[in-house]
């Protein structure tokens, strides 16, 4: 691994792709705290620590803090997020839309484009919300026009800004950048994270129990993590087998090779498209100040809170967790059917003389197919499932309440080891090239 280092330096392209990189992390991390001009920062902190409760908390995880601290990176890349979840909805429901998708570089181009405008748009919906929502509270000093004005157009700014850096680590460094402009913003959080759990689980014990508790978080980390490693990587493969045909005067075809059908299909997707429905009421509800209370309506904010779920002294609320897992699955079905075509599938390998052994080209192959990716969605989605429970279970059972759950692992490793293939394919061309004399 260290070997593997040395020589991703030692090649001045790879040392320059990484090196912008980490420009950009110290940018986003230096952006992050500074405070938008106007608010009270010191006195917003002691309102997210008493209000906010697990709606804001899904939000400041994928923020790295800025928005509790109220920087100027608040709102970060989830109107971006958003932005490019529902174009990829509107994609399959507008037909000028998927005609633009089909007709190569400049349809996507043109693709892009949209979804930065849709991003602006949801960053000053937002911005005007929050600045709205938080001033009627007293939580901006002195609100006025102008005060209201400057936050609008520091958080909006802030967070084209970092689709701005998303994109350019993209084209001049490595691996996708509003990927990695995310896991920056979460890895942030580990610190504040471990020593929330030093302080709950460590500090003030004995040393024999509090190594056996340093141990067993210890443990408990790790197990999701290589729960995460083995989600990513597990796939069923479908063989293909193509007819021998002649060509000119020689026999082409005949080779053997596979579809591979990845378990998580939807990646995160789906925990993101659960976390978000269940945390926007909330959201609503503190914006307006209707959070906390008496009645039906606290209640059902109460039960949408996951802070409330596997509670031994308030069990009653877990009905959101189950709600939460129904979610889950709904969206690892519904992504998956935009993404993947198995008539789509199906059709392209008969058109190429290939055919699944055992199963009849055509429509035969399409059911296949399909019948084969419910059952192995079924899978990922029970994974995911269960990379995100284990860290609800532990913060309502024992209080471990931390930002870094299962979601943001899945989406750390995830990069993380996309980004390691890129470089490593971007290597492994430059071997080929230096082989080649080229």
């Amino acid at each position: 691994m260290l070997e593997t280092i040395k020589s991703v330096f030692r090649v001045k392209e790879m040392r320059r792709k990484l090196l912008y990189v980490l420009f950009m992390m110290v940018v986003i991390r230096l952006g992050s705290q500074l405070p938008v001009p106007g608010v009270d920062s010191s006195f917003f902190k002691e309102w997210f620590a008493n209000n906010a409760g697990d709606a804001f908390n899904f939000f400041d995880a994928f923020t790295g803090g800025s928005f509790e601290s109220m920087s100027i990176f608040a709102l970060n890349i989830t109107p971006y997020i958003t932005s490019s979840i529902i174009m990829q909805l509107l994609t399959i429901a507008i037909p000028a839309l998927e005609e633009m998708q089909r007709e190569g570089e400049d349809g996507r181009k043109k693709i892009t484009a949209i979804t930065r405008y849709v991003t602006v748009g949801l960053a000053l919906f937002e911005s005007v919300a929050m600045s709205i929502g938080f001033g009627r509270q007293g939580l901006i000093p002195n609100m006025n026009f102008l005060k209201g004005l400057t936050v609008v157009v520091c958080l909006t700014a802030g967070s084209a800004m970092l689709m701005w850096i998303g994109e350019r680590i993209t084209e001049n460094g490595i691996g996708n950048g509003i990927s990695i402009v995310l896991v920056v913003n979460i890895v942030s959080r580990i610190p504040s994270d471990l020593a929330i759990l030093y302080e709950n689980f460590v500090r003030g014990k004995t040393v024999a129990r509090g190594m056996l508790a340093g141990l067993i978080v210890i443990a408990i980390i790790l197990l999701v993590v290589v729960l995460v490693l083995v989600l990513n990587g597990a796939e069923r493969r479908i063989p293909v087998q193509y007819s021998r045909k002649m060509v000119g005067r020689k026999m082409a075809g005949g080779q053997t090779t596979h579809i591979p059908l990845k378990v998580n299909t939807a990646g995160v997707i789906p925990v993101i498209f659960a976390s978000s429905i269940m945390s926007f009421p909330a959201v609503i509800a503190q914006l307006l100040g209707k959070a906390n209370g008496t009645g039906v309506f606290s209640e059902i904010m109460r039960g949408l809170s996951s802070g409330n779920w596997c509670n031994p002294h308030q069990i009653k609320y877990s009905w959101g967790l189950i709600l939460y897992i129904v979610l889950v699955v709904f969206f690892a079905y519904f992504y998956t059917s935009i993404t993947f075509n198995p008539l789509e599938v199906a059709d392209n390998i008969k058109k190429q003389g290939g055919s699944v052994p055992g199963i009849r080209p055509g429509k035969p192959t399409s059911d296949y197919l399909e019948r084969i990716l419910n059952y192995i969605v079924f899978i990922g989605a029970v994974g995911l499932i269960i990379v995100c429970v284990i860290p609800i279970f532990f913060n309502g059972v024992f209080g471990a309440n931390v930002s870094f759950g299962g979601t943001s692992l899945i989406i750390v490793v995830g990069v993380i080891l996309e980004t390691v293939k890129q470089v490593e394919s971007q290597m492994l061309v430059r071997n080929y090239k230096g082989f080649l004399g080229v």
